[in-house]
């Protein structure tokens, strides 16, 4: 009887000295893993009632379109900066009505082979660089006509502005609004202003300024609007293979307000 339950005490003393090397060694790391994991899918919900699964691969969408945006914008920033800046550039561009026209018609005609392969990579990501640096041309030829701090001051406006509807529609979205009843609104306004434009190309000259003043702000307000909607598509509505179309929404939606903002302070110095 003896020998029995020495075997017993000597066996639960080994197990108590085995538990207690496992907490002096702390958890393992299958439990960091698992520990991360958790952390993670805790994460705030980006629209209510989403799952943790769809809610991760959302944010990873997300920021794709946002580095998609950004490096848009950086290459942006690189060609208008030239041809504002450099003397020689700039005097070509603003003499050549060719190349103007040229630069004109361009982004039009290369958004429809970018939605045709909008989903097929890379020849997607290879068309909107063409596209955004076709893009970039005309806006710094756009950007000749205008005041350095008039470009500064519209440019400080328009990053506010963006960061400020971008960070007010997420927590709109977590909060259950929705913003999708724009929509038929905004396209509405869209075509007007489209054809305003081209009655000011026509009657130019029978125009006062505060057709062009007017014309401008209008702009400001639907594009600003625009952001709303199509960072609440981003945030919801997109598919995730549109990543694309997103960035290509987002960023024309910034260029436009910036192209609008500049026209508006330009006609109010003038």
């Amino acid at each position: 009887m003896q020998a029995p339950m020495a075997s017993r005490r000597s066996g639960a003393m080994e197990s108590r000295a085995y538990g207690s090397k496992e907490e002096m060694a702390g958890p393992s790391s299958s439990s960091k893993y698992d520990q991360y994991r958790d952390i993670e899918s805790q994460e705030e919900l980006l629209v209510p009632g989403m799952s943790k699964t769809d809610n991760m691969l959302r944010w990873g969408f997300i920021r794709k379109v946002y580095g998609i945006v950004s490096l848009q914008l950086i290459l942006t920033a690189i060609v208008a900066g030239i041809i504002y800046a450099v003397p020689p550039v700039r005097g070509f561009v603003t003499s050549s009505l060719a190349f103007q026209l040229t630069f004109a018609i361009l982004p039009l005609v290369g958004l429809i082979p970018l939605f045709i392969y909008a989903r097929q990579h890379p020849t997607n990501i290879i068309l909107l660089g063409v596209w955004t640096a076709c893009m970039s041309v005309g806006l710094g030829t756009a950007c000749t006509v205008y005041e350095p701090a008039i470009v500064l001051e519209a440019l400080c406006l328009t990053a506010a502005i963006v960061v400020g509807l971008t960070a007010y529609t997420f927590w709109a979205v977590r909060k259950g609004y929705s913003f999708q009843r724009l929509g038929p609104i905004l396209f509405c306004a869209l075509c007007g202003l489209v054809m305003w434009s081209f009655l000011q190309l026509i009657l130019g000259s029978y125009l006062g300024p505060a057709s062009r003043t007017i014309f401008a702000l209008l702009g400001a307000i639907v594009f600003s609007a625009y952001i709303v909607l199509d960072t609440e598509n981003l945030i919801a509505k997109h598919d995730l293979d549109d990543y694309v179309a997103a960035s290509l929404s987002l960023y024309l939606d910034i260029i436009n307000l910036f192209l609008t903002l500049l026209r508006l302070l330009g006609n109010n110095r003038n």
